[in-house]
């Protein structure tokens, strides 16, 4: 088991924060583990966190993926993000580099939106290309950069690190009083569960662990084989 989670709740500046995120590492887990005890630190200490997030985050992940690079780990071994703070229970800012994602949910017509992005070979082909790297796919396989990872951005993966990037994207959403869940997870889950059947499974469950519980033993009902981590937000 290489994932490693976040569910807490802090009050930093005056402001109530509810701090969430999935790390799922790959080939080790010193960097998953690190980014769980240190990454929301690095994003919170930023100066300008308040008046810019998005500067903040993106500064505040590379400073990480600096240190881990230097000191954490070698060549081998990282890991995916996706991180999201609630603050005072009306605005949500997510940010997330590989395939771990967060989805949102709610009582509108359009019940569900992805706010992450899928960090996959065959999507940014253009941009390893463009970093001197190549997008292979075996037979049976999933693309892979240079024929080794399974996504274009990650904290760590030294190796291959001229080839990836660490650069986040960054969602920020009002929350309003339709808002129902938000829910996070390594890929585990999202390989066999799409988004609206995420919904659909826990549309009628009050309790947000139950939720979590519920998204993990479908997943594994339906045959996952992969390291599955969940962390379900309820908004009511």
């Amino acid at each position: 088991m290489e994932d490693y989670i976040v569910a807490d709740t802090k009050t930093v500046e005056g402001h109530n924060l509810g701090l969430y995120a999935i790390f799922d590492g790959h080939s080790g887990r010193d960097v998953a583990n690190y980014l769980q005890n240190h990454l929301f630190d690095n994003i919170l200490s930023q100066p300008d966190f308040w008046r810019n997030p998005k500067k903040a985050i993106k500064r505040a992940y590379k400073s990480t993926d600096d240190y881990i690079l230097q000191n954490v780990v070698g060549p081998r071994g990282g890991s995916t993000a996706v991180t999201a703070i609630v603050v005072d229970g009306k605005k949500l800012v997510v940010a997330n580099v590989g395939d771990s994602r967060a989805i949102l949910c709610s009582t509108k017509t359009d019940h569900v939106k992805q706010i992450t992005v899928d960090h996959e070979p065959d999507k940014e082909k253009d941009l390893v290309e463009s970093k001197g790297g190549f997008v292979s796919k075996k037979s049976g396989n999933v693309p892979r950069v240079d024929g080794q990872l399974a996504m274009t951005r990650a904290f760590g993966d030294g190796r291959l690190k001229e080839h990836i990037t660490v650069r986040p994207d960054i969602e920020i959403v009002e929350i309003d009083d339709d808002t129902k869940f938000l829910i996070l997870a390594s890929d585990g889950l999202w390989k066999v569960v799409s988004n609206e059947e995420a919904w659909d499974r826990i549309e009628e469950i009050g309790n947000a662990e139950e939720a979590a519980k519920a998204l993990i033993n479908e997943a594994l009902a339906r045959g996952s084989k992969d390291d599955i981590s969940c962390v379900v937000v309820s908004f009511n």
